[in-house]
């Protein structure tokens, strides 16, 4: 998985292993945000290639993007559970 943003991210970011880049230019067709409690809003797209995408709209230039099979893997093991104790 990949995490880009089009600003720097602190050194805390690359400390913990986590592979940073700078976004270039993208064209990602973003679906509807999907919007929780709090506003807490999150969104998919994908762009020309078929690369998928997850972003914030609270840092609109922040994302992280991997394949849509990786997205489909992520969402499946949230579904089932995987994510439930961060709850």
């Amino acid at each position: 998985m990949n995490v880009t943003t089009d600003t720097p991210l602190a050194a805390s970011a690359t400390d913990a292993g986590i592979a940073v880049s700078v976004a270039a230019a993208v064209d990602i067709d973003w679906n509807e945000a999907f919007c929780s409690e709090g506003a807490n809003c999150f969104r998919f797209g994908l762009d020309d290639s078929g690369r998928a995408y997850i972003g914030s709209t609270l840092a609109p230039g922040e994302y992280v993007s991997d394949s849509v099979e990786a997205l489909r893997a992520l969402i499946s093991a949230v579904k089932a559970g995987a994510a439930d104790h961060l709850l």
